[in-house]
């Protein structure tokens, strides 16, 4: 009997030995994870809104946080506030030694094809000697301005500047342009007050402009500026943004872009 007792004692401890470690597993993939994201409102924000259901799904509460401006997403995320940004491009984060050095650029997910627009004119040509253009004050994104103005014809830059150009290597500007340097988001608030000004994709959406019909230049699709995931280095492995990439890069998203922001957005996968 006490044989017996004994046999059974230990066949129940092997029972709960080979079943305990997979009853671990199952409360491991039970167990909601948490994912903050900085992004900018628009498309950003709306696009991740499209796939929380989708990470939920997946054991996983994306909590999406809002910025209104280009630095805080990338000072939030360094600081620990949050596990990963969605806002910028390659060169807007190799534009600073700190973002460049502690920030990894993970996958792209769309451009948002960067635009002239004027209230006062409706054409490029209609732009007259003196004029004021507005343009980024931001090395990445002022690059991009001059270098779609001097795609239209407006300016001509020193070769050798590339996508790091500002005002002072302009050599040719026979409208004898003037530009006024701002933020990123106060440049559709400007158009009232100056002849024209080169405006993010994002927030000339937010502004209520259609990219397509309104601008009097835009970007290609084949623009480098890709937006896309960020995170501190280190965590570029992290299983969670394995699983946003797959909800984020999907032909639900692509459906998406195409059929709600008029050219506004471009898919870029």
């Amino acid at each position: 009997m006490k044989k017996t007792i004994f046999g059974l004692f230990v066949a129940a401890a092997l029972i709960f030995t080979v079943t305990h470690p997979a009853e671990a597993q199952r409360g491991q993939r039970g167990r909601t994870q948490t994912l903050r994201v900085g992004v900018n409102p628009v498309p950003h924000g709306e696009l991740l809104e499209l796939v929380k259901e989708d990470l939920a799904k997946e054991g996983i509460d994306l909590q999406i946080v809002t910025f209104t401006d280009y630095i805080q997403p990338n000072s939030a995320l360094l600081s620990g506030d949050l596990d990963a940004n969605y806002f910028q491009h390659v060169p807007y984060l190799e534009s600073n030694e700190q973002w460049k050095r502690d920030l990894s650029y993970l996958w792209g997910v769309h451009v948002e094809p960067y635009g002239l627009y004027s209230a006062k004119y409706k054409k490029l040509s209609d732009i007259p000697n003196g004029a004021t253009i507005a343009i980024n004050n931001d090395p990445s994104n002022q690059g991009r301005a001059l270098l779609l103005l001097q795609a239209n014809g407006l300016i001509r830059l020193n070769p050798a500047s590339g996508i790091r150009a500002t005002p002072r290597d302009i050599i040719s500007n026979p409208r004898n342009l003037k530009f006024r340097e701002l933020e990123a988001a106060q440049l559709p608030r400007v158009l009232q007050d100056v002849d024209a000004a080169t405006i993010n994709g994002n927030y000339a959406l937010e502004a209520g402009l259609n990219p397509l019909k309104d601008s009097l230049a835009i970007e290609g699709a084949e623009s480098l500026y890709v937006n896309g995931l960020v995170v501190r280095r280190g965590n570029e492995n992290d299983p969670r943004l394995a699983a946003l990439k797959k909800v984020l890069q999907s032909r639900k998203i692509r459906n998406y872009i195409n059929s709600h922001y008029n050219g506004g957005v471009v898919a870029a996968f």
